[in-house]
């Protein structure tokens, strides 16, 4: 007897993963047209959506939408570069790997095959607490295309604290045994709601024979979420500073969209912010990042690094971030798409198409290097 196919959004069967690139894939979101083809119908659904309306996942590319740049004619090229240094490491580009759980979810790869796409194309990857591999599998395939390519880029473990603190700091520790270059404490999903039941195969491979965090499901109950544990076990500043203490990596805290809460967040230790709302997928009609960046630049001193989070699909955009003081920025559901489209191939082929866009917006705007990119290259702002 045999087993009926998942259908895709469309009501089709899934299709396997592409062994080279469509002709027609030019741009980010061409992957996100193709990948619904080869995506299960809930698990499309759930990598899609966003809180309630959705009104944030707009929102996020309204932000970008409403800035329009300004071209410099004849630019000096001859010494251009995208190169750009964050916590002492050198980036090819400034262009990171959001954290995106569950990859297995996109290919029987996951994570692996991301990874090894983002060392070939030297961009940084953040790998998620919620991988379907381990992050000493990651980190191995990582360092195996490292030693096969002879290049390379960064490992970052992002970090969910969990509910109970000695869970917490194994995953630090682990994550510093693998050779991971940072922590990127994440504290803006830990209260979410979740719809959706990960199908047979895929789990948080990170944290198999952990206690998981506690869900609230009973409809007789006077409390919903205040009152209950799971609100009692989520975490506060006291969480920074202990994790101040527990490792000496590079620690960056994500979610952040405040200049109080930027502020307060480097006054306990933080080395870098990520500018996020969570690609709109915890709380609906929450400010934009982009809205945001400019505020929180001001409230730091420029020896911070800001990565800005949430809706980046296009060149223009990562100029655009940069111009308002973003460092770099971080690329999420477009991965998914290109891993579910073309597997290790497609997340290395749309990395290399958003680097060559970069590339061009750059020339364009008379930048030859990202420290000639100020607000100067945005209609109505001045540099």
């Amino acid at each position: 007897m045999t087993s009926t196919p998942p259908l895709n959004a469309l009501g089709a069967p899934v299709k396997a993963a592409d062994a080279q690139i469509a002709p027609d894939i030019i741009s980010l979101p061409d992957y996100e047209r193709h990948a619904i083809h080869h995506v299960a119908a809930d698990a499309w659904q759930h990598i899609q959506s966003g809180a309630d309306q959705s009104l944030s996942v707009a929102h996020n590319r309204a932000a970008f939408d409403a800035l329009q740049l300004l071209p410099e004619p004849l630019p000096s090229l001859d010494h251009a570069h995208t190169r750009v240094t964050l916590l002492g490491r050198e980036h090819l580009s400034p262009i990171m790997l959001a954290p995106v759980a569950y990859q297995h979810l996109m290919h029987p790869q996951g994570e692996l095959a991301t990874v090894r796409a983002a060392m070939a194309l030297q961009i940084g990857m953040m790998v998620s607490t919620l991988s379907s591999y381990t992050l000493e599998d990651i980190a191995q395939a990582a360092q195996a295309a490292r030693q096969e390519l002879g290049r390379g880029a960064a490992l970052q473990f992002q970090l969910y604290s969990q509910p109970e603190r000695s869970t917490t700091l194994n995953l630090v520790r682990r994550a510093e045994d693998a050779g991971y270059e940072a922590l990127v404490w994440t504290v803006d999903a830990n209260i979410k709601r979740s719809r959706f039941p990960l199908p047979p195969g895929v789990d948080a491979a990170n944290l198999r024979g952990a206690r998981q965090p506690l869900q609230t499901t009973d409809l007789m109950s006077e409390h919903i979420l205040f009152g209950t544990p799971l609100a009692q076990q989520a975490p506060g500043w006291d969480e920074l500073e202990w994790l101040r203490a527990q490792t000496s990596l590079p620690l960056l805290v994500k979610g952040i969209l405040s200049p109080k809460a930027a502020a307060r967040a480097v006054e306990l230790g933080a080395d870098a912010l990520v500018v996020s709302n969570h690609g709109g997928r915890v709380l609906d009609g929450v400010v934009s990042p982009m809205d945001m960046l400019p505020a929180i630049r001001a409230a730091l001193p420029n020896t911070v690094p800001l990565l800005l989070d949430s809706g980046v699909r296009y060149g223009t955009d990562v100029v655009k971030a940069l111009a308002l003081g973003a460092s770099a920025v971080l690329v999420g559901r477009p991965q998914l798409h290109a891993l579910a489209t073309a597997g290790m191939l497609g997340v290395a082929h749309m990395l290399h198409v958003l680097r060559a866009e970069l590339e061009l917006a750059l020339a364009q705007t008379g930048c030859a290097t990202l420290e000639q990119v100020t607000p100067g290259v945005l209609l109505g702002r001045s540099a």
